[in-house]
C-alpha cells in the first residue's frame, strides 16, 4: 500500500520564481490498485512521482509504502521497493550494455553493485523466456546493445526490467508518449497484461484520454499542485474521454471566474 499525507513541496522558495506543485497532496493506494493520474502540464503530476520516488524530499507531508514510512530515504534506497518507466525510452537503461547486462543491473536493483554474479546461466534462461514473451524476436538479440532498438522494443525491455523482482509500487511516467502510435499500443497492451497478471500496484501518469478512460480501476485528476477529482469503481467504468474533456473545460472555466462564483460551480459537481 502507498500513502501519501498532506504532501508539500515548494522549488525556488520565496523568489519570484516559486513554483508550488504539491499543496497538500493526500493519496492512499490499496495493494494491486492500478491508478491512472491526469492534469494539464504543470498540475504536479510529474513531480507527485518524483516525490514517491525520492527524486526530490518533500518539504511537508509523509510517504509510506509497504509497511515503511520511505519520506527520508533516498532514491537509491526506495529502488528496493519501487521500479519505474520513464516517458522518454533512453532513460533509465545503458545504451552501450547489452540486453543481458542491463538486466543483471535490474536483477540488483536496491541490492549490491556488481555485474559478475548477476550473469549466471540460470538468469540467461529466465531472462531468454521472459523476453520472448514480448512476441518481439528480441530473445535471440539479448548480446545486443540496447542502445540499437527502436523505440518501443526499448521500452518494453524496460517495463519488464523494472518489474522483474515484483516491485512494492510500479511507476509510469508517460511511457509511451515518446513512441509511434503503433509501439505505444503495443507497450500498453503488454503494461495492462503484465500489471494484471502480476497484481502490481501501480501509478501511471498519462495525458492520452483513451489510456485514462480504459485502463486501471482508479482515476486521479490533478490541478494546481492538488488533487481535483478522484473516481473509482464503477464510476471509472463509465468514463470516456469526452467526460474528462468536459472536467478539463470545467476547471478553465472556473479559473475565469471570480472566487465566489468559482465556488458555486465547483459545488454543482460534488
Amino acid at each position: 500500500m502507498l500513502e501519501i499525507t498532506r504532501v508539500a513541496k515548494a522549488f525556488h522558495a520565496g523568489t519570484p520564481n516559486e513554483v508550488r506543485p504539491l499543496q497538500g497532496v493526500s493519496l492512499t493506494i490499496p495493494d494491486r490498485s492500478f491508478t491512472i493520474v491526469i492534469g494539464t502540464n504543470g498540475c504536479g503530476k510529474t513531480s507527485l512521482l518524483n516525490a514517491v520516488a525520492g527524486t526530490f524530499f518533500v518539504d511537508d507531508g509523509s510517504i509510506h509504502l509497504d509497511g515503511h514510512d520511505i519520506t527520508r530515504w533516498p532514491e537509491h534506497r526506495r529502488a528496493a521497493l519501487i521500479g519505474r518507466v520513464f516517458q522518454n525510452p533512453f532513460s533509465g537503461t545503458a545504451p552501450t550494455m547489452t540486453i543481458a547486462e542491463n538486466f543483471s543491473l535490474a536483477v540488483r536493483r536496491g541490492l549490491g553493485r556488481g555485474l559478475g554474479p548477476s550473469l549466471h546461466r540460470s538468469l540467461l534462461v529466465e531472462l531468454t523466456d521472459r523476453v520472448r514473451s514480448l512476441n518481439m524476436g528480441l530473445e535471440n538479440r539479448l548480446q545486443h546493445a540496447i542502445g540499437s532498438l527502436s523505440g518501443g522494443q526499448r521500452q518494453a525491455l524496460t517495463l519488464l526490467m523494472a518489474t522483474w523482482r515484483r516491485p512494492a509500487l510500479l511507476l509510469l511516467d508517460e511511457h509511451t508518449a515518446a513512441l509511434d502510435p503503433k509501439s505505444a499500443d503495443l507497450v500498453i497492451q503488454l503494461t495492462d497484461a503484465l500489471i494484471r497478471r502480476e497484481g502490481l500496484t501501480t501509478l501511471m501518469v498519462t495525458h492520452a484520454m483513451p489510456q485514462a478512460v480504459h485502463l486501471g480501476d482508479r482515476l486521479v485528476m490533478m490541478h494546481r499542485g492538488r488533487i481535483v477529482h478522484d473516481v473509482s469503481g464503477a464510476e471509472k467504468q463509465r468514463l470516456r474521454p469526452g467526460d474528462l474533456l468536459d472536467r478539463f473545460e470545467d476547471l478553465r472555466r472556473q479559473e475565469l471566474l471570480d472566487p465566489s462564483a468559482a465556488a458555486l460551480l465547483q459545488a454543482a459537481y460534488v
